[in-house]
Formats: C-alpha cells, sequence, structure tokens
C-alpha cells in the first residue's frame, strides 16, 4: 500500500508553491504550517521572509494568496494580522484523505516508511541476575519497548539489547555458596513459576551473604571463587549458567505480566563482552585516551570535578586489575558500531546515570569508535515517586516489588472493568482487568515526558475520568459497540457530504496521525503519541455527543459517521499498540 499525503502536507506544498512564484529570488522557503484555533491551519513563514526580503508583509502575503491553488484542498485562505495566513480545507479533501487511510489494508493507515532507514540499537529492560525487579526497572522496560515499536514502524532496522548485570565479584559469593549447598537451585517440578525461582535466588542470595559476613574462611573462598570466575574455569562458568537460567525464568514471568515479548537471543550482559576488555583497555592506554593514575587506568575530563573541585576521572580499569561498568560499557559500544554497524546507539537508562553516559560516549568519540556517521543517546528517564512525592517505597520503606505493583494496578482495574461490565463472563473480566491493569500503568508512564518523574497514583491511573489509558480503552470499546450494532449499515466514505464541525475536527486531527508517529519516533518521545491519543479520544466524545451515529438524518451520513467511528478505531488501536497498550473490544 502507498504511503497516503496528509492533509498538512498537501497545503503545506500548495503554499511552498505559491511563495516560490510570489518570490522567485527566495528560492524555496518554508511556509511554517501549524494547526491553528482561528482555522484549520495558519501559516507564519511570511513574516520572517518579508523582512528578509526587505517586502511587506501584508502585501507579500496577499501575493501568495493569489498564487495559491487549491487543487480541491484548500477552500479558503485570508490574510490575518501583519501577515498570517489562515487556510480552510475542503469537507471533500478530509473526507477523501481518510478514505485513502481507510483503505490501507496492511493497517498502517498510509503512514510511510523510512526511505534510508538506519539502523538503531536500543539498550533497555536491564534487571540484574539473582536480584528481585523493582518499581525502579519499570520504566527502562516501559519506555524502552514503546521506542522500539515506534522505530521499527517507521522502518528502521532496530536490534534490541538488554544489558542485564550478570557479572562481578558477588557471584564469587553465591558460587561457592552453591558448591557447598549443591542442591540449594533444585526444581520440584518440570514446569518452574517465576516466583518460585526468584524465592529459590532470593532465598540462596540471603544464605550465602549471612555466611559470607560471619565466617571469614567461606570468605575467602568466596573471592578464590572471582578470581576462578573471571579466569573462566569451567566448573565455576557452569555454576555461575545456573544463577542466569533461574533468573530468567524469573525475568521472562515479569515481562509476560507487563505484556512485553523479550526474546532470548537479545540478553547480551555484561558478561557478553567479557573477551573485549582487555582489549579495550589496551586501546585506550595505547593511543592516550586513558592513563595511569596511581595504578588504576582512568580518562579525565576538564569539565568533570568533584565537590572538592578536583578532576573525577572515568575509571576503566581498577589498580587490582578488576575492571569498572565503564569497561563493559566502552567495549559494548565497540561491539554496536563496529559488529552490528549501527547508526545510532540508544540508552534507555535513569538520568541518574547521566554523568556516567556523558563519560563514556565522550572517551568513545576521543577513541575514534564514535564519529559524526554513529550518534549515541542517552534517553534519561525520571524516577517513579509515590503520592507523597518521594520515591516510591512501601509502608515499611522497602522498595517496591514490580509483580506487586502490577498485581495491585490489576485488581484495580478488574474492579473497574466489573462494576461497568454487563454481560462479560469472569474469565473475560480478569482478561480485561489484565489488560485494562498493566495498560493503565504504562501509559502513565508513556504519557509523561521520560526526562521528568511522575507520581504512581493507582486511584487516578484506573480512572474512567481524565487522561488514562482506561479512557482511551473504553473509546475503543465504544466504538467497536457501535460497529455492532450498526447491522445492516456499513463504514463507508462520502466525501459529498458536508462535515458538521465536530467530525471536521475529528477528520483532521485522525490525518496527523502519521506526522505525530513520526515525531515521537525521532525524537525518541513516546508521550507526544499519548497526548496525541488523549485528544483523539477526547475530539471523538465531543463528536460522539453532537453528532448522531446511527441515528442520523440519511443512510449516507450513517455510512459516513461510521466510517469515522472506524477510522477512529483504527487510529487508536495503532496507536495504542505502539504505545505496547492492548485494545480489548468490549468493556
Amino acid at each position: 500500500m502507498a504511503s497516503v499525503t496528509s492533509l498538512s502536507d498537501s497545503v503545506h506544498q500548495r503554499l511552498a508553491a505559491a511563495l516560490s512564484a510570489a518570490l522567485p529570488q527566495a528560492g524555496s522557503a518554508d511556509p511554517l504550517l501549524r494547526r491553528s484555533d482561528r482555522a484549520d491551519f495558519q501559516a507564519n513563514g511570511i513574516l520572517a521572509l518579508a523582512k528578509k526580503e526587505k517586502a511587506n508583509p501584508r502585501e507579500l502575503a496577499t501575493q501568495v494568496v493569489s498564487r495559491v491553488e487549491s487543487g480541491g484542498v484548500i477552500k479558503d485562505v485570508e490574510v490575518s494580522g501583519p501577515g498570517f495566513l489562515n487556510i480552510t480545507i475542503t469537507d471533500r479533501a478530509i473526507t477523501e484523505t481518510l478514505a485513502a487511510r481507510y483503505a490501507d489494508d496492511t493497517g498502517r493507515l498510509g503512514v510511510p516508511q523510512a526511505q534510508q532507514p538506519g539502523t538503531t540499537v536500543i539498550d533497555y529492560a536491564q534487571p540484574n541476575v539473582a536480584k528481585e525487579m523493582h518499581v525502579g526497572h519499570l520504566r527502562s522496560a516501559v519506555i524502552g519497548d514503546s521506542v522500539m515499536r515506534l522505530l521499527e514502524f517507521t522502518g528502521e532496522h532496530v536490534v534490541r539489547r538488554h544489558h542485564i548485570g550478570d557479572w562481578g565479584t558477588q557471584f564469587g559469593m553465591l558460587i561457592q555458596y552453591l558448591e557447598e549447598h549443591p542442591h540449594e537451585l533444585d526444581h520440584k517440578a518440570d514446569e518452574v513459576s517465576g516466583e518460585e525461582a526468584m524465592s529459590n535466588l532470593d532465598r540462596l542470595y540471603k544464605a550465602a551473604r549471612k555466611l559470607f559476613d560471619a565466617d571469614e574462611e567461606f570468605k575467602t573462598r568466596a573471592r578464590r571463587r572471582v578470581v576462578d570466575l573471571q579466569a573462566g574455569d569451567p566448573q565455576t562458568l557452569a555454576m555461575w549458567q545456573k544463577f542466569v537460567d533461574e533468573s530468567k525464568i524469573y525475568f521472562f514471568s515479569v515481562f509476560e505480566k507487563l505484556d512485553m515479548e523479550i526474546r532470548d537471543e537479545d540478553i547480551v550482559g555484561e558478561s557478553g563482552y567479557n573477551d573485549m576488555l582487555a582489549e579495550t583497555c589496551r586501546l585506550l592506554e595505547e593511543s592516550g585516551v586513558a592513563v595511569r593514575s596511581e595504578g588504576a587506568l582512568c580518562v579525565f575530563f576538564d569539565d568533570v570535578k568533584g565537590p572538592d573541585g578536583n578532576p573525577v576521572p572515568l575509571i576503566v580499569q581498577k589498580s587490582d586489575g578488576g575492571y569498572g561498568y565503564a569497561a563493559t560499557d566502552l567495549s559494548a559500544i565497540r561491539d554496536r558500531v563496529f559488529s552490528i554497524k549501527a547508526n545510532t546507539i540508544l540508552y534507555v537508562v535513569d538520568a541518574r546515570q547521566s554523568l556516567h553516559f556523558k563519560m563514556v560516549f565522550e572517551t568513545a568519540r576521543r577513541a575514534g569508535w564514535l564519529n559524526d556517521d554513529v550518534e549515541a543517546v542517552q534517553l534519561a528517564f525520571g524516577t517513579v515517586l509515590g503520592k507523597d512525592g518521594k520515591p516510591f517505597k512501601t509502608r515499611e520503606g522497602e522498595t517496591v516489588r514490580l509483580v506487586d505493583l502490577l498485581d495491585e494496578a490489576i485488581d484495580r482495574a478488574s474492579a473497574v472493568v466489573r462494576e461497568k461490565a454487563q454481560d462479560l463472563s469472569e474469565e473475560e473480566i480478569a482478561e480485561r482487568g489484565t489488560q485494562v491493569g498493566v495498560g493503565a500503568v504504562k501509559y502513565a508512564d508513556l504519557s509523561t515526558s521520560a526526562n521528568r518523574d511522575y507520581k504512581f497514583d493507582l486511584d487516578q491511573m484506573v480512572s474512567l475520568n481524565g487522561d488514562t489509558s482506561v479512557y482511551l480503552q473504553y473509546a475503543y470499546a465504544r466504538i467497536q459497540s457501535i460497529l455492532r450494532k450498526a447491522g445492516a449499515s456499513r463504514p463507508a466514505a462520502h466525501p459529498e457530504l458536508e462535515l458538521h464541525e465536530a467530525e471536521r475536527a475529528l477528520g483532521l486531527h485522525a490525518d496527523a496521525f502519521g506526522a505525530t508517529v513520526a515525531e515521537a519516533a525521532t525524537e525518541y518521545a513516546p508521550h507526544k503519541l499519548a497526548a496525541y491519543l488523549y485528544q483523539l479520544a477526547s475530539l471523538y466524545t465531543t463528536f460522539y455527543d453532537k453528532c448522531p451515529v446511527l441515528k442520523a438524518e440519511t443512510q449516507e451520513q450513517i455510512e459516513n459517521r461510521l466510517f469515522l467511528c472506524d477510522v477512529t478505531a483504527r487510529t487508536l488501536h495503532q496507536g495504542m499498540a505502539l504505545l505496547g497498550i492492548r485494545t480489548p473490544e468490549r468493556l
């Protein structure tokens, strides 16, 4: 299916052509078109152009208007104020453009794909082996998943990476304990749940920690075990692998609850770069990018100083020969640039890591691994706060387990669904409750700009009123209900009909879906898509209140309004899918 030219692009092309005709010497000028509350669109580009060409802006605007070819798209252009243009579109153009989108049988609604896609490696959803996932793991997973979907939808080649914490000194203690208590990770049955896997790991971790703190001889054996692990001793690695496998059972169960696809082949943890660490350090030292300071291999920066005013270096290798996070992150950059051939490397990581990534990226630039052809970006996100505005904790002051948080959201949502449900079975209420609850958590996260903190307020999240996913899901389900009740009447576009003001507003907004997706993907900003979808649902509510659908005056009007309903539903469905949120057919 070919892509559909949006109404704003059609108007833009016609105005740009008129501008060039009125001022040939100016070359191609941008009319600076935007949606307006005074007309359908407003063009503000003439003011700057008139200033540059020393022309009278109102006179230039009048000349441009006389040269605009309507092409059946533009109904009226009027000059306003000092030289703005107010543009009104024909009703026919709105209906015909939406009809072309509706005819796209790929489900893409005529949204184009990139002509020359690049390769983006996106690093998101990074839990730690042998540790419970908590509320702090939520945002990287939810934001990363949506950005990945947006990029793939626009045609980008996306490589997913889950940089799990699966290496480090704590494994010496865990492996040594398992060596001395070999049945601690045994399973009672063939099928093991994520909850059981996590409780196995948790029990073992606490027992190992207790022994490590109390028994000096065990501590010595555990530290020797770290050396064996780093040296690649086969028996030690086999035991380490048991921890990774047990943790994956748990991870997959949590991501499944989050309704998120995490593929095994995309999990390349810290251990995946072990073989590169020594070479990374050698290359940095030989090129002079890193220098030895008090035995450690460091990279210094003029603008990074500690509270005492002294430079704070990035430590790539510690004085005892051990490697820090920086060595792993720099090795991952080498892999992503030279093996995967990425044009963009995107890290969805907590804003508190910003200084670390700033130093890592700068080091990679100095080493020549990042150049003008490769962009490295940290999509830094803020903290999840409780209702009190402080970092989200349990009543006991503990970090909130991610599973508990999702379960509570699902319980609350199920209560809302049960209250509204008319003809749903218990099984359907449970399924919808899960979709609504998980959707509510994701939407609350994604409707906030990533770099801002947000308050986790379940009452607000599952509310039917306001900017929530439940409001959007109910708008979608309401449309499906109307389409089911339509009987013999089918959705069909009738471009010859005049449109009501509420139909026009809904149609113009529905047509802007492609432009919104492109902007959200380019800026890694799912919140822009969330805001668009909320406005779409709000405009639909106004349309529904003012324009009877099944009781419209003529059969043509019934069909055209059903068509507007269906276009809106398909846009909501596709847009919500890009946020990773389900749209149930019945609620």
